[in-house]
């Protein structure tokens, strides 16, 4: 029988796509989402002597809450904090297992309102304008390079905005709508 033949490499330069995980594709979620979860996960797991079998470790049940902050998913309140709980640990072990963490997670993903992705893309927008109406500016961007202590030129900075506003000129900057169109288009919010 012949050899299975290779699917060709990818050109250079274009990254590989990460495939999803089977847990990944349970909760509909994308390989980057899994990723962004198994991340803010493995910042509190730990090895417990009762689940050896979980190679990903177990988070302490006080950790969950600020797992999910760190994940940028947190609970609203108490209640739904101690239902997160009651959901990932119904036996009272006092810990949470990688697979009951995802599937929460990719429910508190699910139900980001477009409410508070409006929220997250005005407050992202305010940062750049140092809390103003906008638009972003050439000066804004400055500003922000130097406070990261980022060596960015200005040809580059005029790219971006030219990018962001549809080559609509640098001088008429980055409105709103533009800045959430990137955004959107980079994946930040769906």
């Amino acid at each position: 029988m012949p050899p299975k033949r290779r699917p060709p490499a990818p050109p250079v330069g274009q990254e590989k796509k990460a495939r999803q995980s089977k847990l990944a594709k349970e909760n509909n979620i994308s390989a980057d989402e899994e990723a962004e979860i198994k991340e803010a996960y493995h910042l509190f797991s730990i090895s417990h002597e009762d689940f050896e079998d979980e190679k990903d470790g177990v988070i302490p049940i006080q950790d969950v809450r600020r797992a999910l902050i760190a994940l940028g998913v947190p609970p609203n309140d108490q209640d739904e904090t101690n239902e997160i709980i009651d959901t990932v640990d119904p036996m009272s072990t006092g810990v949470v297992t990688y697979a009951s963490f995802v599937t929460v997670c990719a429910l508190k993903l699910h139900s980001r309102s477009e409410d508070s992705i409006s929220h997250e893309i005005d407050t992202a927008y305010r940062l750049f304008t140092g809390g103003g109406e906008g638009p972003i500016t050439m000066a804004h961007l400055r500003r922000i390079a130097r406070e990261l202590k980022e060596d960015v030129s200005e040809d580059v900075m005029k790219d971006m905005i030219l990018e962001a506003n549809g080559g609509g000129g640098v001088n008429r900057g980055v409105r709103m709508q533009d800045f959430e169109g990137v955004m959107r288009r980079a994946g930040v919010f769906k």
